[in-house]
């Protein structure tokens, strides 16, 4: 990452697998019954969540990775693919199961307060998002890096904020089908984020394929 538009993409990447739009009509759902006092805390929460989650992937994901002995090449494939899964998901306008299972967003709709389990992780902040934000974080040469991608990270969180709190003008703005629409965009950019994470890694592991490529 050495320029300004290097830094966008990161912001891009990070927004679309977020997906705080998407999440908009799950969290009315959720809250459709809730006092405006209770859904701007839930929202608030929810928000902090995906902070913590991004900001905490960033620091502490090299660690992690050694921790377990897993090479950077090796987790730029495994977490391409699960990026590119829930990108699928996404072009179908789906809730991804890597993100929610129907049984969690069942307990959800129980639940009194859900702005940390389950809207802020998994639903905005799951696996998919902090291998992303892992896999960016190793590409941080220097301290200035490390300090963009955590500001991205504070960014997203934010909109994921912004988003929740705008629920209902989002909803009745975009409808279902055009918040499906949007989804299904995001989705298309996730997919060939995730396709560059798994060709990266591919190339490292298989530089003899890589040249050949070339």
């Amino acid at each position: 990452m050495e320029t300004w538009s290097d830094y966008l993409r990161v912001l891009i990447a990070l927004f679309v697998i977020v997906n705080p739009i998407g999440a908009a009509p799950v969290f009315l759902t959720m809250t459709s019954n809730w006092p405006a006092a209770q859904r701007k805390r839930t929202a608030l929460s929810a928000a902090l969540t995906v902070a913590c989650v991004l900001v905490g992937s960033v620091l502490a994901g090299e660690w992690v990775l050694r921790l377990f002995g897993i090479d950077v090449p090796c987790f730029q494939v495994g977490g391409g693919i699960l990026v590119l899964l829930i990108a699928v998901s996404m072009l179908h306008a789906r809730p991804s199961r890597a993100k929610q299972t129907p049984e969690e967003a069942r307990q959800a709709e129980e639940q009194e307060t859900a702005g940390v389990v389950p809207l802020g992780t998994p639903l905005l902040a799951g696996p998919g998002t902090i291998s992303t934000a892992i896999i960016y974080a190793q590409a941080a040469k220097t301290m200035w890096e490390t300090a963009m991608l955590i500001a991205a990270s504070l960014i997203v969180a934010l909109c994921a904020w912004t988003a929740l709190r705008l629920a209902d003008p989002i909803g009745a703005l975009l409808g279902r089908t055009g918040i499906n629409i949007v989804t299904r965009l995001m989705g298309l950019i996730l997919a060939a984020v995730a396709v560059k994470f798994i060709a990266d890694g591919v190339s490292h592991l298989l530089p003899g394929l890589a040249a050949t490529g070339g």
